[in-house]
């Protein structure tokens, strides 16, 4: 699945036909000339990013850039999730309007998850589909949310539930980038890779619960290896299944339970990784309660998930609230909340569940209302 073009370069391909693309990882990328060659060919490059990485990178990007696209504009939005919506993604469109770009602008959203997601949907969007580029700078974008063109903005009524698959044409995965990352963001996104191990390789959760100390350090090659094995594990996954039809929904682990903690709480009170950190304990006890799974898994995931500096007692929303919230969700079906429930370690499925089980995980992983 993975090949190596350098000895510090390592691409994972993600195969979809004549949509294909390369996820390239490694240090040094955002200044490395062959991180942007043989991209498409236009009059204007567009850097989309965020008052928090914008100073910190938007310049060394701007100067790559600069070699391939005679125009490179910048559009700074405000940072957060609480900005993921409506609002923020006009200003997108107006500084692409107000600076007369064709339909051949390339986009490249430098940032985490938020500006990926929306540089993504705008691009899907604008004139119909222009090319776009994504740059994640933290750890959980570049191991979930920039690979496999799920793109979107929040709605108050539900998370991510505006949007369009759109694919990107490269992924850069600068691991320099994760040197600013704030340590919350670091855990955040190690959430992300803990998930891959319960749904696709028990052999990868033995190796990161063996390297939480490693990657929880910044360790170069720790964390290359994190990235890398995710994107593998994402790539052979949007790879059979680009658009959520079954297969792919497993990479939602936990996250009908933390999707709910977010909204009720309110985008940006608790950092989407933080959620599905929590949401996959509570995941891996409603397997357990189905009968799928023994109690020591439930234990496992809490402790890697503690040791990895998330949240695993949920806020106080109360069931109702709960069950009201997940109603809102992508996965339910005829009116059933569907969950993402693992059958055996490294092996996820997608089910219903009885109200009353649900109420009992609950119960046993929330603060009481």
């Amino acid at each position: 699945m993975t090949t190596t073009t350098s000895a510090v370069t390592q691409t994972v391909p993600v195969s979809l036909g004549d949509r294909s693309y390369d996820i390239r990882i490694g240090s040094g990328l955002l200044d490395a000339d062959e991180s942007w060659t043989g991209l498409p060919k236009a009059s204007t490059a567009v850097i989309v990013t965020n008052t928090t990485v914008g100073p910190l990178y938007a310049a060394r990007l701007r100067a790559a850039l600069d070699k391939h696209y005679p125009r490179v504009l910048t559009i700074e939005l405000p940072d957060g999730e609480a900005f993921k919506d409506s609002a923020t993604l006009n200003l997108v469109y107006d500084g692409l309007l107000g600076a007369a770009c064709d339909r051949k602008t390339v986009l490249f959203a430098l940032g985490g998850g938020v500006i990926g997601d929306m540089t993504g949907f705008a691009a899907s969007c604008y004139m119909r589909g222009v090319p776009f580029v994504q740059v994640p700078t933290t750890l959980l974008s570049q191991v979930d949310s920039s690979v496999g063109g799920k793109t979107a903005i929040n709605h108050p009524l539900g998370k991510n539930m505006i949007g369009a698959f759109y694919q990107p044409v490269r992924v850069i995965c600068d691991l320099d980038t994760l040197d600013t990352l704030p340590p919350r963001e670091l855990s955040a996104g190690l959430a992300e890779v803990i998930k891959y191990g319960p749904i696709a390789d028990a052999e990868f959760l033995d190796w990161i619960e063996a390297n939480l100390p490693a990657l929880m350090a910044r360790d170069k090659a720790a964390l290359a290896h994190a990235v890398k094995r995710s994107c593998e594990i994402k790539a052979a996954v949007v790879g059979s299944d680009e658009r959520e039809s079954g297969l792919r929904a497993i990479l939602n682990f936990g996250h009908t339970f933390g999707h709910a903690i977010e909204s009720g709480l309110g985008y940006g009170e608790w950092l989407h990784g933080e959620a599905v950190g929590c949401g996959m304990v509570m995941a891996a006890d409603l397997s357990m309660r189905l009968g799928l799974m023994p109690a020591e898994f439930v234990a496992r995931v809490k402790v890697v998930c503690e040791r990895a500096g998330l949240p695993v007692v949920g806020p106080a929303l109360g069931a109702d609230r709960y069950l009201a919230l997940m109603q809102v969700d992508k996965k339910t079906e005829g009116g059933e909340i569907r969950f993402v429930v693992i059958d055996r370690l490294g092996s996820a499925r997608m089910q219903g569940a009885p109200e009353a089980l649900v109420r009992d995980v609950l119960a046993a992983h929330c603060q009481p209302a």
